[in-house]
């Protein structure tokens, strides 16, 4: 019995592969969670408040959405609106591309 305990070296350097295979699965969460869930959300510099901060364009809904409740127009405005840009079949630009 003695020999065997003195022919063991160790776990070897396969040991290294536990520490990589974790790291590698907290990084493809975060990857995940960012491309899904705080994209929508608002965090990671995307989403309507960030929008002017990080230069990226606001999407055309949420554009009318903030005019709306900002009281630059008003409810039969906003609903007339909405409803041209939510009709089925209509390609809505990400830009926005209409005058405020």
């Amino acid at each position: 019995m003695y020999t065997q305990l003195a022919d063991w070296h160790g776990p070897g350097a396969w040991i290294l592969l536990f520490p990589l295979f974790w790291i590698a699965v907290v990084v493809l969460v975060v990857a995940l969670l960012r491309r899904t869930v705080w994209r929508r959300h608002g965090a990671c510099g995307f989403g309507a408040g960030a929008a002017g901060a990080a230069g990226a364009a606001e999407h055309p809904l949420a554009v009318l959405g903030r005019r709306y409740a900002e009281g630059d127009i008003d409810a039969e405005e906003y609903r007339a609106k909405r409803a041209v840009l939510t009709e089925p079949g209509r390609d809505v630009p990400r830009g926005g591309g209409g005058a405020r």
